[in-house]
């Protein structure tokens, strides 16, 4: 189930939308070299990835992550490990998990910004990442793996959106095998199926018989992130521009 658009269009170009992902896609390429230099890739992962156990001092300095072809993530106490929460959300593993977050992001993103305005929506989006930083680093403290990734945040924004524009329908795309079909769904049974899958993924992570159980995809950080969204964003929405688009609402053809 993949989402493709919403039926709400936004009142104004969305540029910091349009600037996130420049920003994300711009790291990608220049930063990581779009994955086809592997050592780039990995040397970005470990030296500018957040390592939980690097943050809070839990995991054992010298241990080292294996990472195939003889490399390893050695922990490391270095000056940059500060900022990794907040670089790491700009950060991506591979193409698949740039370009998931990339049409996560257009998807849910451009309306929520519509409602803030755009440095509203900048700074509500890169506290949303720090806020599913600090989940992954409580659930995992002593974790040597790096995490890369801007899901956080945009978990962040589709909390938002649950909130906002629950009614708005999603067009989801829907497949099994060679069949496929586009089904229009509201959006508060897409973000609350998304947001129960999540927690269902993340509970082996709190059991105490098997702590090393996971699914190799930080989800705490995405229930931290989509839970600070649904608190933030009425911090954050502009009256203004939520009134305007209220005023409009009859214009717009699935919008409530």
């Amino acid at each position: 189930m993949i989402p493709l658009s919403d039926e709400h269009q936004p009142l104004r170009t969305p540029v910091m939308t349009y600037a996130i992902l420049a920003a994300l896609i711009g790291t990608w390429v220049f930063v990581q070299g779009a994955g086809f230099n592997e050592k780039q890739l990995a040397f970005s992962i470990c030296n500018l990835g957040m390592v939980p156990g690097e943050i809070t001092h839990q995991a054992r300095l010298g241990t080292g992550v294996p990472l195939g072809d003889g490399w390893a993530c050695v922990i490391d106490n270095e000056q940059v490990n500060i900022f990794t929460p907040l670089i790491s959300m700009f950060l991506h593993g591979g193409w698949g998990h740039l370009l998931g977050n990339c049409l996560f992001f257009w998807v849910f993103g451009n309306n929520i910004e519509d409602s803030m305005g755009r440095l509203r929506f900048l700074v509500f989006y890169l506290l949303c990442g720090l806020a599913a930083a600090a989940t992954h680093i409580l659930v995992q403290p002593g974790s040597p793996v790096p995490t890369v990734g801007a899901s956080g945040a945009i978990s962040g924004v589709l909390g938002a959106y649950l909130v906002l524009y629950p009614k708005v329908r999603v067009r989801m795309l829907f497949f099994f095998i060679i069949f496929f079909r586009i089904i229009p769904i509201p959006a508060w049974a897409v973000l609350l199926w998304w947001f129960a899958w999540q927690v269902i993924s993340g509970l082996p992570e709190l059991m105490s018989v098997r702590p090393e159980v996971s699914s190799g995809v930080a989800v705490w950080a995405h229930i931290g992130g989509f839970v600070a969204g649904m608190i933030l964003v009425k911090l954050f929405e502009n009256p203004a521009l939520v009134a305007e688009r209220d005023t409009a609402a009859h214009l717009l053809p699935g919008y409530r």
